[in-house]
Order: structure tokens, then C-alpha cells, then sequence
């Protein structure tokens, strides 16, 4: 007998941007060690990734977990055909640096608040936006594709609730500055579908016809439901960490990104195609977390998969 169909219209295919060698590492208390953080990226392809976040070009006074970014990329070297690796970039110093490297893609990150702004980059979002818009350019004009992270879209831990409107500005400047793609980040956790949908559509006319991809915190435990609710709207293009490692040094209480595991089964469960060995990349999990002494909190890497 067939299953009743649901009346929702989901995507055939989805894009997992692979978030676990920078966020899923950044926040840990153990710092993996350059070999290991290569080997997981190796472990992350091979398992299917194609799109994957390498590391950050931040202060190692800050995030030192990241400190060791041109290791990394030396390690690295270029990537293979199909495979697609990403670095962050919060200024100009970072974007040096990155175009130093063999990084294919540059993942430039403004906060939608004054007030995450000033503790996690330093600066009012004003200067931050301003300061990408003149890079963007720079970094397209030396063959890198370059993202516009939003973060803390749906809530701030200093600020409280954001404005729609004060999203929707940094999207049209993004836009405007010729942005390759849009994500949208929960930086701490608070959203819910219902707020997911109405802001993916409030940006939808803004953005055109930019690529829109989100970036999900599973700190409330609303996380797979929220990527799934982007699903329902045409958002294909989802952040995500290996067995859920990560959080934002500077958010407090914001626990780790939603585990790519996780989303995995979903995804397969709806007939959702990705490219990605969900049983790999579980087995990667618990060989992270082996690596950090603990366990992580993918629930795929626990309960397994079914059918078993």
C-alpha cells in the first residue's frame, strides 16, 4: 500500500556545505592537531563531501583552534575535481591570507547585529558589511566563489530579537557587491520553522536569483526541523557538522551545529539525494569524537540508522 503523500513539495536533491573542520573544531576545548584536522577533511571527501569548510583565517589569539589555517591548506594542497574547499574570512588581513592558500572559496561572515558584531568581529556591523563589499570584488577578481554568512538572522545573544529589516539590508548589500551565494546562520540556536519560512520568504525578493543556503545550531533542539522547514521553501544548501561537533566562542550557551548524520538520515528518509554516505560519515563522527574524548552528539552516531 502506498504511503498518503503529505502535500509538501520537497526538493530531489540537497547540497551538505560540510562545516565540521572549522565550526564543528572551533569552539572544542582540545585542540586537534594539524595531521588530524587533514585526515578528517580527507575522511569527509571520501565519504562524499564536495563542499567543505577547511578552516577560518581569524586571529589565533581568538580562535586558536584555527591557528594553524596555512598548515592546513599546505597539507591540503588543491582540491581535487568536484571538491570545493572553503575558508572564512572576517577582514582584510584574513582575506590576504586566504588568497595565500589554495582555497576555492572564501566565506565572508557579518552579524545582523551591533551587538554580536562588536564581540565576535570587533567592530559595528557598518564597517564589517562595508569592509566585505570592498572585498568581494578582490576576491572574485583571484577566481575564488565568495559567500555572505549572515549570522544571528533569528536572534542575538546580546541584542535579542533582530529586525527582518536589518537582515534584509545586509542581503540587498551583499547582492549589490556581487555575492556568489547568501547563507543564513542561527548562530544560537532560537529559531523555529515558522520564523525559518517567514524570513526565507521576506529575503526571497531581495535576494533575486543569489543562491540562498542555511546554517542551523542545534542548541534548543529545533535545528533538523528547521532545516527541514528551508527544505519546504526551496532551500537546498545546508550547513552542517560532523557528528554535531562545534559552537561559537563567542555566543554563550550556543551549542553545536546540526549533525550531518542527522540530516543525512532525514534527507535519505524523505528521498532526498545528496551524494553522501550517511554510515561513513557516522563512522567519522565517532572517530572525531574519539579524537576530542568524548562523545559527540549526533543522534545517527548513537541509535544507528534504519533499516538497520
Amino acid at each position: 500500500m502506498d504511503e498518503p503523500s503529505t502535500g509538501v513539495m520537497l526538493p530531489n536533491t540537497a547540497t551538505i556545505v560540510e562545516v565540521g573542520p572549522r565550526d564543528g573544531l572551533q569552539n572544542e576545548d582540545d585542540v586537534l592537531a594539524t595531521e588530524a584536522k587533514v585526515e578528517l577533511i580527507h575522511r569527509l571527501v571520501a565519504a562524499g563531501v564536495r563542499r567543505v569548510e577547511t578552516t577560518s583565517f581569524v586571529h589565533p589569539g581568538l580562535v586558536p583552534q584555527m591557528a594553524d589555517a596555512e598548515a592546513v591548506m599546505s597539507a591540503l594542497g588543491p582540491s581535487d575535481d568536484g571538491v570545493s574547499y572553503i575558508g572564512l574570512v572576517l577582514n582584510r588581513r584574513g582575506l590576504d591570507r586566504a588568497l595565500g592558500t589554495p582555497i576555492d572559496e572564501v566565506n565572508f561572515s557579518v552579524a545582523a547585529s551591533d551587538g554580536f558584531s562588536a564581540s565576535n568581529q570587533g567592530t559595528p556591523v557598518e564597517a564589517a558589511m562595508s569592509a566585505i563589499e570592498a572585498m568581494i570584488p578582490e576576491a572574485k577578481a583571484a577566481g575564488k566563489r565568495t559567500t555572505v554568512t549572515i549570522s544571528v538572522v533569528w536572534g542575538c545573544p546580546f541584542d535579542g530579537e533582530v529586525p527582518i529589516e536589518a537582515v534584509a539590508r545586509l542581503v540587498e548589500r551583499s547582492v549589490a557587491a556581487g555575492v556568489d551565494e547568501i547563507a543564513l546562520g542561527d548562530t544560537i540556536g532560537v529559531a523555529v520553522p515558522a520564523a525559518v519560512t517567514q524570513r526565507l520568504g521576506a529575503v526571497r525578493p531581495v535576494v533575486g536569483e543569489i543562491p540562498l543556503r542555511v546554517h542551523f545550531h542545534d542548541t534548543r533542539n529545533t535545528a533538523i526541523a528547521n532545516v527541514y522547514a528551508a527544505l519546504t521553501v526551496g532551500v537546498s544548501t545546508i550547513d552542517a557538522s560532523v557528528g554535531g561537533a562545534g559552537g561559537c566562542p563567542f555566543a554563550p550557551n550556543a551549542t553545536g551545529n546540526v549533525p550531518t548524520e542527522d540530516v543525512l538520515y532525514m534527507l535519505d528518509r524523505s528521498g532526498i539525494a545528496t551524494g553522501l554516505d550517511m554510515q561513513a560519515v557516522a563512522d567519522i563522527g565517532r572517530w572525531l569524537g574519539g579524537h576530542l574524548s568524548r562523545q559527540l552528539p549526533a543522534a545517527i552516531g548513537k541509535a544507528g540508522g534504519f533499516p538497520g
